[in-house]
């Protein structure tokens, strides 16, 4: 029986209470102490350990300090990933560079245990559980975890166009996106016209998209003439849409629906979705392109957005409970562009275009981290605590970082009939 103790932190026990109590297990706190020292030794960082340096990086290389060794190699015996997570949020560890950190490990996430110790990675790893299945009633739960948290607060590190999607910046002299935070709601609105012009949205486009957001993509469809049905399951999501689509004057061209995906019926000239597919789980991919399928209309278009993650890393974790699912995104799962193209083929549709803009997701989730850094004044004004602010920003670097190292991507899609 494993014996609990509270952390040495200040954390509200019963909004965290697997951050605010460090699991006793002492085996499995000196086996993660070996493994980490082990695999560190051979990265370029340099980790600070009981006042010795770790690690095979030069002066330049990041550093992270293990502020509580205890309670850091407890949590991480215990719970893995989940445990290094709640290990931050705690404040057991520090990094002078959260995301130059983080990308080290995000680089070489394939090799940081021993390929023996690997095989016996499903005995270890939690799988996910049967609660976070993205049934219409699981899904709803799980959206509302994560979008619904509050409009204001994602006004804190969003633009003015609340798109909370990866931008596309202009290319810079070095060939990489020029990204700085007054050119970002241009790089979002040059994003949804790239998704439109995919899907050929111009006037009187019968336009279905999938994910509403805040409601910026169905402005600039109407904008262009396009009859514009949105849909979200996120009530938070969908009053602010509501209120913009109003305020702009595009009412009688965009219809707002508190909607499933499984819901839907008629016939579209053309659908979009930008990072929704990620929320749908693998159990229902079938079922999604079965619906673009099923509503587009003979010779019509489909423009997607999609996270995509390494064909082989997807199939490794994709039952595992992570700390992404924990305390993010519940339910969530990241395709492969293999896995895309296989959903796709099942249907009458085909990927007739596919384009990469991954480091200009980097780009585009550093100016939210930094933006979000900024105003954490205001997100602890919104009753939001120091353990959610680290929470979040350990999310918004992880994800940075596995954009830089190459871990993830992101890929607009056209899909037409084969």
């Amino acid at each position: 029986m494993s014996v609990i103790e509270v952390a040495p932190t200040r954390v509200d026990p019963v909004r965290w209470p697997d951050v605010a109590e460090v699991p006793r297990r002492p085996m499995r706190a000196a086996a993660a102490r070996f493994l980490f020292e082990r695999a560190v030794a051979r990265l370029p960082l340099r980790v600070w350990i009981d006042g010795a340096l770790r690690g095979d990086g030069g002066a330049k290389a990041p550093v992270m300090r293990i502020v509580r060794p205890d309670a850091f190699f407890r949590r991480v015996g215990a719970g893995g990933l989940i445990g290094f997570g709640e290990a931050y949020q705690a404040g057991d560890w520090e990094a002078d560079d959260l995301t130059a950190v983080l990308t080290v490990f995000a680089s070489r996430v394939s090799t940081l245990i021993p390929p023996a110790l690997q095989r016996l990675r499903p005995l270890a790893i939690p799988r996910m559980p049967r609660a976070q299945r993205n049934t219409v009633a699981g899904a709803k739960r799980n959206i509302h975890r994560h979008y619904d948290l509050s409009n204001d607060l994602f006004a804190t590190f969003l633009d003015e166009t609340m798109v909370y999607s990866s931008a596309v910046f202009e290319q810079g002299p070095d060939g990489g996106p020029r990204a700085d935070e007054h050119g970002l709601p241009e790089a979002q609105r040059r994003k949804i016209d790239r998704l439109l012009d995919l899907a050929d949205v111009g006037p009187g486009t019968r336009l279905l998209e999938i994910g509403t957001g805040w409601g910026e993509l169905a402005l600039r469809a109407a904008e262009r003439g396009a009859d514009v049905h949105t849909i979200t399951i996120s009530a938070e999501q969908r009053d602010l849409a509501v209120a913009r689509i109003a305020k702009a004057g595009l009412a009688d061209r965009v219809r707002v629906e508190l909607r499933d995906y499984r819901h839907v019926s008629g016939s579209y000239d053309a659908i979009v979705s930008v990072e929704m597919i990620e929320a749908v789980g693998e159990e229902y991919w079938p079922t999604y392109f079965g619906m673009l399928d099923r509503l587009l209309a003979p010779g019509g278009r489909v423009a997607l957005q999609s996270i995509t993650m390494p064909h082989d890393r997807m199939l490794a974790g994709r039952d595992t409970y992570t700390w992404i699912h924990k305390y993010i995104f519940p339910g969530g799962l990241i395709p492969s562009d293999d896995a895309v193209r296989k959903a796709a083929a099942a249907t009458r549709l085909r990927v007739a275009d596919s384009r990469s803009y991954g480091l200009h997701y980097a780009e585009t989730l550093r100016l939210w981290r930094e933006r979000f850094d900024r105003r954490a004044d205001e997100v602890e004004a919104l009753g939001f605590d120091h353990v959610f602010r680290r929470m979040w920003d350990l999310y918004l670097s992880w994800s940075e970082a596995g954009f830089r190292s190459g871990y993830l991507d992101v890929r607009q899609y056209l899909l037409m009939e084969a």
